[in-house]
Order: structure tokens, then sequence, then C-alpha cells
């Protein structure tokens, strides 16, 4: 006998793991907020939080060359939390899909930032994708 409740049991799996893996983005979001302001109180940060500290340099680098009109001491902090995130994910940490990465960033800046977070995130996110395309080869 086949169970009719299979699909709709598989897609709350996923939307499940989906909605956890945003949770965890808004956790480390808030810890990079936070950190903008209270360097010194990172005890209890996820360990992702404090590889992207430890990369910031690098990070902001990357968010610098591409960002045309502001440089990373002008952006406000949540984008700036946003495309550290982001920015991480795409060029250290490559464990999602590049375009999953930009998707989920464009997300949160639509739903923490300013009323146009949402296409400067994925303008300087688009920038960093083509270079990162065009230095591995991939288009």
């Amino acid at each position: 006998m086949v169970n009719q409740n299979y699909p709709i049991e598989f897609a709350n799996i996923v939307i499940n793991k989906m909605d956890s893996r945003h949770q965890k983005r808004i956790k480390i979001l808030q810890e990079l907020y936070a950190y903008f302001f209270y360097p010194r109180q990172k005890k209890n940060f996820d360990k992702k939080t404090l590889n992207i500290i430890s990369c910031q340099e690098k990070i902001n680098r990357y968010i610098n060359q591409f960002s045309v009109k502001f440089k990373v001491e002008k952006i406000a902090k949540v984008d700036l939390a946003i495309l550290q995130l982001a920015v991480y994910e795409l060029i250290i940490e490559k464990k999602e899909p590049s375009k999953a990465i930009i998707d989920e960033a464009v997300e949160l800046a639509k739903e923490f930032g300013g009323e146009r977070s949402y296409a400067f995130v994925n303008a300087i996110l688009g920038k960093v994708y083509s270079f990162i395309s065009d230095k591995s080869g991939k288009s």
C-alpha cells in the first residue's frame, strides 16, 4: 500500500531543513551585528561566526572591491553582516551552490535590511559571483 501522505511529509522535512539553515543564518547575522558594537563579547558565538570574524579582513577586501559607492565603513551594519556571511560562504566555505547563497542573502536583506538593501546585496554578491566564476573558469 502506498502512503499518500509521503509527498506532504517529504515537503515538511525539506521545509524544516531549509528553515533550520535559515534560522542558523539569522543567528550568525545577529552575532555579526552584535560584534560590530561589542567586539569583545564573542564568548558564546557560533563557530561559523567566529570563522567569519577571523576572516573579516579578507572578506571586507572583496566587499570593498565590488562596492562602487560605499566602502565597508559606510555600509549599514545589517547589510554588512549579510554581505560578510554570504562572501564567507561563497569564497571560503564553498559548501552550498553560489546562487543559493546569493538568494538566501537577498532574502535576509529583505527581511532585516532597509528598503533597498536587497538590491545592494544582490548587486555586490553578483559581482563577487562573476569574479569567482571567471577566476575558476565557470560561467
